[in-house]
Formats: structure tokens, C-alpha cells, sequence
């Protein structure tokens, strides 16, 4: 069910401060952990999650870049500028392989163009201070872009020599036309990605976000994870559109002016909780716009909830229980077609359920569950980039409606991803893409989702049509297992059998709990 979270306010959003405090901080967030989902709810409760080192590690999330920097990159009228050295713009120029699909028929802009300059820090600036490089990449960008607002993404370097950022910015924002929105991102801040969500958010929130001259009753503001398909965007505002509202989205592709008008919305709805979560509760603090947090529309039930919440602070109760009956008319028949298919694997199988191992953030984890037992599968396992207490209500909810299971979180550890794969040996392992690849195992590997900006129907995962495009999906892919058997048969595992045989997959790690 649907929780009110203005009901109560156990953070609070400072804007008077620089940035906003870590997920480690403020949420005893972590990234190491296994154990059963009752345990890690409790150990949340409890507040003993934390962040440990592991003596073996593979990679990790870099708060600014690939989830952060790809998507601030494509805002229409602003430009970006990463305050380091030039590699850690990098992932800027990944946007052309995450949106360069997108057909403009579907929605895109056609008045884009990517914006970016580096300061390009070397080891002078490391010594001396940058101050003044950065005050000339702010003169460079308006000269050359004449953006309406220019983000300073801080890097790793930055955040080590302790540059004043707000010290720059102060001294140059007189003489710019465009508001300088800094964001601090620095990789070496946190070992939580989301931190950086909430850092962009924080800059936002304080910078751009206007004092509502009027509130847009049919404006809601949707802030979608970069996991969400294009194709949800088009469902989500299919749906939204039949009740008379207009979706926000943000960040990809947005105006600085649909930034503006945040505080003039009537709701905040998630579609990713945790990515959701700073910006919902700064909106309401400081521009009285209310939210929730949970559901998200991912399955028929869910998106039920998802449309009803909305439509408490839209005043659509009445058109959204029309549209709900109109829509159950064409997709219900179309979940059932599909519980019967899973239903026949079942009973072939001697009534063991089809098992799902899903590698999720923990957005995913307390919407994505709850759907799988919908299809008419189970997951007695899942995997999650990292945990933190935000979601503590949301996970008993989850326990309640599918029972326990076991819980592995980690970020883009492929080793530890593979051991519970090999122990668990569920039907089909789902992975993220740039998460730990196809592992060699027997049985059927596929992706969670599709990235940001594929434009393909089969893609949907939000809203109805979303619903049953994920659910075929997932029987397409249960019957495709010549991938990973012919990976199998000539190629080696790339982690020692020792290793696979420990019973604890955080073997390299302080003990993960």
C-alpha cells in the first residue's frame, strides 16, 4: 500500500548549506551486504548498515560520472562544466550511445546540443588552486553557449584541494546572464552513487527551483532513474494525459525553465524511490509541494496505486478509477495470457516456480519484487547496487506481500554476483548493463532493463503497457539459454572454484554486515 510521507519529516533539506550530506551520513547507507531481507530490514531498523572496505575489489560507482554527468549533459538550454582533469569528462560523450536512438516522433528535441568544457586541471592547479580557470570556463561557456544556466560538476581533484567553489561562483554571477548551479559531486565524497543524485538535487533545489508565482494543478513532476526506457516516459505520459495532467520530466532533455517551475506542481511522484527521494522532500519543505514515495508504476497493481496517489492532489479521483477499469480491459487478459504461460513451465517443472535473480538498486528491489510475484514467478534472491534506511517501511511492505528472501548488495561487484548466481542457480539471472556482464553459468542470463534511451515497444517496463511488454520479455528470454551454454561449454569462469565454494560471497570483504 501507498504510504503518506507528509505525515512525517525525519530529514530535513538544508539550503543553506554548501551541498547535502552524504547517503552515509544522513541514511547509514551501505554497499557490502548479504544476508536475508528480514535481517537486513532489522539491521536497518537498527541502524548498524554501514559502508565497509573489501580486500578484493573489482570496480565501483563513481558519483559523478555515467549515471550523473550523461544525464545533466543533455539539459536543453544549460551547459556543463567539469571543474578537473579532462578525463573525468569522459562520460559526457557517452550521451550520443544512451539517446542517439531516440526517434524525434517519439518525443525527443530537436533543439539539442550537447554543451560541455573542462577545466582541465594538472598538477599546478593542484598546488596553487584553479579558482581562476574556473571563472574563465564560466566566461567561455556563456560566450559560446549563451546558456540559461551553466552546472559546475566538481570532481575528485577539487574536492581533495579543498577549491572553494562558492567562492568563484560568488565573485563571477554578477557578470553572467546564466544562473551557476554548482554541484558537489566528487567522487571521493561517497561510496553511495546516490549521494550524487542528491548533490545535483541539492543545486537544483537552491539555485534554479523558483517561488511558485501560481500552483499548475495538472503539472506533475516526474524525476526518472536512468534505468527507465524511453518508452516509459511515452507510457507515463499516455497515462497521465488520459486524466487531463502534464508530466515534468526531469533531467533528461528538460528545459532550465521545467527546473523553475518545479515548486508549481501539485505532486511529486517516484517512479525510483531513492533516486526521488532529496528532491520530493526539498520541494515540499521549501515550495510546499506535497509527494509520496512508493509504489512506483511497475506492474498492474502498483501502477493502480501510482495513479490513485496522484490523483489525490490532482482532484482526478473519479477519472482515475475510469481510466483504471478502461485500461484493466485491454491489458488484465493480457497478465493472465501470461500467468498461464509461466503457470505451464511450472507444472512441466513439477510445480517449482520459475526463480528470478534480479540485480537491482533498491528502488527496484521494493517495486520490482512485488511485480515478479504478479508474473507468476518468485525470487528467492536478489541483488541491489546499495541499501539505506529510506526505504525501511517500503522493504517490510515488500517482506509482507512475497516473504523473505536473500539480499546480496553490492555495486558492480561481477565475482560476488557470480557466487550467489552459482549458489542460488536460479532459472534466469537479470543483470543491469555495465554491471558485471554475462556470466558463464547454465540456464538464462538477461538484462533487468534497457538503457535510458532505447526507443523500442518491447523495452516498456513503467505503467500497463510496461507491465506486459517486460513480462513477455522475461518468457522470450527463459527459453534462451544458448548463449549462456555455449559460453559455458568453451570458455573458462573467470574466478577460482574456492572462491564459488565459500558460503559467504562477501569473503574479501570486513564481514559485510
Amino acid at each position: 500500500m501507498a504510504k503518506n510521507e507528509l505525515d512525517s519529516e525525519d530529514y530535513i533539506v538544508e539550503l543553506d548549506k554548501v551541498t547535502c550530506p552524504t547517503r552515509e551520513q544522513r541514511a547509514n547507507g551501505t554497499n557490502v551486504y548479504f544476508g536475508k531481507a528480514t535481517e537486513l530490514l532489522q539491521d536497518a531498523k537498527d541502524g548498524n548498515l554501514k559502508c565497509t572496505e573489501r580486500g578484493f575489489q573489482q570496480s565501483g560507482g563513481c558519483i559523478l560520472n555515467f549515471y550523473l554527468a550523461v544525464r545533466v549533459s543533455t539539459i536543453r538550454d544549460a551547459a556543463i562544466i567539469f571543474n578537473g582533469p579532462v578525463g573525468c569528462s569522459h562520460s559526457a560523450l557517452g550521451y550520443k550511445e544512451l539517446y542517439g536512438a531516440i526517434p524525434e516522433a517519439l518525443g525527443k528535441p530537436t533543439n539539442y546540443n550537447l554543451n560541455w568544457l573542462t577545466t582541465n586541471l594538472g598538477e599546478d592547479d593542484v598546488v596553487f588552486g584553479a579558482k581562476e580557470k574556473l571563472i574563465e570556463a564560466v566566461k567561455e561557456a556563456e560566450k559560446r553557449y549563451s546558456p540559461k544556466a551553466i552546472f559546475i560538476l566538481t570532481t575528485c581533484v577539487t574536492g581533495i584541494i579543498g577549491e572553494d567553489i562558492e567562492a568563484a561562483v560568488n565573485e563571477i554571477q554578477p557578470d553572467t546572464k546564466a544562473t551557476i548551479v554548482p554541484v558537489h559531486c566528487e567522487g571521493v565524497r561517497s561510496k553511495i552513487m546516490q549521494t550524487g543524485y542528491d548533490a545535483f538535487w541539492h543545486g537544483v533545489l537552491k539555485y534554479l527551483v523558483k517561488k511558485p508565482k501560481k500552483k499548475q494543478k495538472d503539472l506533475v513532476n516526474i524525476a526518472s532513474m536512468l534505468s527507465y526506457a524511453w518508452q516509459d516516459r511515452v507510457e507515463i505520459e499516455r497515462l497521465l494525459g488520459k486524466l487531463g495532467l502534464r508530466a515534468n520530466f526531469i533531467p533528461e532533455f528538460a528545459s532550465v525553465e521545467d527546473f523553475e517551475q518545479l515548486g508549481e506542481a501539485a505532486v511529486t511522484a517516484p517512479i525510483c524511490p531513492t533516486y526521488t527521494d532529496y528532491l520530493s522532500r526539498g520541494l515540499h519543505q521549501h515550495f510546499d509541494v506535497p509527494f509520496f514515495m512508493y509504489p512506483s508504476p511497475i506492474g498492474i497493481v502498483n501502477t493502480d496505486q501510482w495513479l490513485r496517489e496522484i490523483a489525490k492532489y490532482t482532484g482526478k479521483e473519479k477519472e482515475v478509477e475510469e481510466l483504471i477499469k478502461e485500461e484493466h480491459k485491454q491489458w488484465v487478459p493480457k497478465m493472465e495470457e501470461i500467468n498461464k504461460k509461466f503457470k505451464a513451465i511450472e507444472e512441466e517443472r513439477g510445480g517449482k516456480k520459475v526463480d528470478v535473480l534480479g540485480s537491482l538498486g533498491q528502488g527496484r528491489l521494493v517495486t520490482q519484487l512485488p511485480y515478479f510475484e504478479e508474473l507468476g514467478v518468485t525470487s528467492s534472491s536478489a541483488m541491489a547496487q546499495d541499501f539505506d534506511n529510506i526505504l525501511i517501511d517500503e522493504l517490510e511492505d515488500v517482506i509482507n506481500r512475497v516473504g523473505d528472501f536473500n539480499v546480496m548488495v553490492n555495486t558492480f561487484q561481477a565475482a560476488e554476483q557470480l557466487h550467489i548466481t552459482e549458489q542460488t542457480k536460479p532459472d534466469m539471472a537479470l543483470t543491469c548493463p555495465f554491471q558485471g556482464g554475462a556470466w558463464k553459468r547454465e540456464g538464462s542470463v538477461s538484462r533487468l532493463h534497457s538503457l535510458r534511451g532505447d526507443p523500442r515497444k518491447w523495452s516498456t517496463q513503467a505503467g500497463y503497457a510496461g507491465a506486459i511488454a517486460y513480462g513477455n520479455f522475461l518468457l522470450q528470454a527463459l527459453k534462451n539459454e544458448s548463449l549462456q551454454r555455449l559460453s559455458k561449454e568453451n570458455t573458462g569462469v573467470s574466478v577460482k572454484k574456492w572462491y564459488l565454494d565459500q558460503p559467504d560471497p562477501l569473503y574479501f570483504a570486513e564481514k559485510g554486515k
